[in-house]
């Protein structure tokens, strides 16, 4: 009966303790993977790996199949005789991430490593890195994106000379000179980054833990997925976006949201197979067991708004691929392990497309008290097919929203749950657990009764998002036994009655 029943815990490994003033792939994601193997879970779930771009967000990267060096732990690099271990020290903030600070030491750092690493690696560790470089058929084109960036001092592509911007041959060989040793650097970064996280991913696995990725739909305009395959999406002959992407105007905003993403030219990506949505998932589903897809809900329609638009109100919904998509996927890649964000306003039209391929959907226990008993995030109203969660990445802790909202939606959520309303993360964890939904997911920051200043991001603002972490004396084994007990009563850890 219990045997799909599982939970576990989302926690970005930018969050994860340590040195260098970020949380990395080393000895501290496998010390976190040891409690979660203790406290009974089954699943870790992170946010997007790739290489963060304007305000740090994992959902707005420089690719979409590239990874985040500032990722990369240094005492690996050191112990492989890469770099100097003075090279490898900095005495930055342990509490919070500064991206600024932590950009400067790691890219210094890895650029002497990188130099080392070509001036005097051993055969066997050359032919591995050659192996990498010739099975990552993106990599080319992410290493000559960054490397031009870095040329031309962090200005988007469409600032570039417009020989660059279109891609010209002659233009880039001229300039190959220049940016050699930087895209030999990008690749080297981007060889580290793949071993780690195959250490890190295997190492999971020893221990019973799958990893959930995540995939957000829409790509950033300053990215070398856009620059290098511009025909993909809606640009216009400068390569301007002609419209972005966003979401319409709704009870929480009156002028909807503007994300300003480009738009994918779906025709376009149907006439080839969207061979490239193929290339992204295959190369997510090498990385991670399951992925969770974010704003699902695009994929049936999405929010169109011309571009030079201030806000979002004067956008369109227009279709998009539906399951012509997913057919291809599949029959390109096999069955898809999907998490369908199905959040917001959804239309009888995408749960249907949710429900045709069996992709579970997202249940928030945030969202349950805000009406009445039919309230789909309810726990007594989810279906076992779906993935329940306190809160997610964009929510509030548990602590924060439980002292945030009305005193009647407050006496809602303790009779509802029949506590008094203290220890509430840990009421809200159980009423997770206890859902029938097959996954529950627990941010770290609620199992660790956390409040609203440990919140990892806050929609519409540009400022002060994604730098919460935590120490390793929170991860105490009292909270390990604590979360065991509960798995195993609701029937979600591998111990069964």
């Amino acid at each position: 009966m219990y045997r799909n029943r599982k939970s576990g815990i989302l926690l970005h490994p930018t969050s994860l303790p340590g040195p260098g003033g970020i949380g990395t792939l080393g000895d501290n994601a496998r010390a976190f993977i040891d409690f979660l193997h203790a406290s009974g879970q089954t699943l870790w779930q992170i946010l997007p790996l790739g290489p963060t771009a304007y305000g740090n967000s994992p959902y707005a990267c420089y690719s979409a199949f590239a990874g985040n060096p500032l990722l990369v732990n240094l005492e690996e690099i050191v112990a492989q005789g890469d770099l100097d271990p003075g090279d490898a020290l900095s005495d930055l903030p342990d509490d919070r991430v500064d991206y600024m600070l932590v950009q400067k030491h790691k890219s210094r750092a890895l650029e002497k490593a990188a130099e080392n690493f070509f001036a005097g690696a051993g055969r066997e560790r050359r032919e591995e890195f050659e192996s990498f470089r010739e099975s990552s058929p993106w990599l080319k084109d992410y290493a000559l994106f960054m490397a031009l960036k870095a040329h031309h001092k962090g200005k988007c592509w469409n600032e570039w000379p417009e020989a660059l911007r279109q891609r010209d041959p002659q233009a880039l060989n001229a300039v190959s000179g220049d940016i050699c040793r930087s895209v030999e650097a990008e690749h080297y970064m981007q060889w580290q980054f793949s071993r780690q996280w195959r250490n890190v991913r295997n190492y999971a696995a020893e221990k019973g833990i799958a990893i959930v990725g995540d995939i957000p739909i829409f790509v950033a305009y300053d990215s070398a997925d856009v620059w290098s395959h511009p025909h993909l999406f809606h640009l216009d002959q400068k390569g301007l976006p002609t419209v972005v992407a966003g979401v319409p105007p709704d009870y929480f905003s009156k002028t909807g949201q503007l994300w300003g993403n480009p738009l994918y030219d779906w025709d376009a990506m149907a006439r080839d197979g969207y061979k490239w949505w193929a290339a992204r998932f295959r190369s997510s589903l090498e990385l991670f067991a399951q992925v969770r897809v974010d704003h699902f809900r695009g994929f049936e329609a999405y929010w169109e708004v011309p571009a030079g638009e201030k806000t979002a109100v004067n956008g369109r919904w227009v279709k998009g691929p539906g399951d012509s998509l997913f057919h291809a996927l599949e029959d390109a890649i096999g069955a898809m392990p999907i998490i369908a964000e199905d959040l917001g306003v959804i239309t009888p039209e995408v749960e249907a497309l949710r429900d045709k391929f069996s992709f579970p959907g997202m249940k928030i226990l945030q969202f349950a008290f805000g009406s009445g008993p039919d309230n789909p995030y309810l726990p007594h109203n989810h279906d076992i097919k779906s993935v329940v969660y306190t809160g997610t990445h964009d929510n509030d802790t548990t602590v924060g929203w439980f002292c945030s909202i009305s005193e009647n939606e407050r006496k809602r959520v303790c009779r509802y749950l029949d506590v008094s309303g203290e220890d509430i993360s840990w009421h809200m964890i159980r009423a997770a657990f206890a859902s029938v939904a097959e996954t529950a997911i627990v941010p770290l920051q609620d199992i660790l009764s956390l409040g609203g200043e440990a919140r990892m991001n806050t929609p519409g603002t540009s400022s002060g998002n994604w730098t919460w972490r935590f120490s390793s004396k929170e991860l105490h084994p009292g909270i390990a036994g604590r979360l065991h007990e509960m798995a195993d009563m609701y029937g979600r850890s591998t111990n069964q009655w």
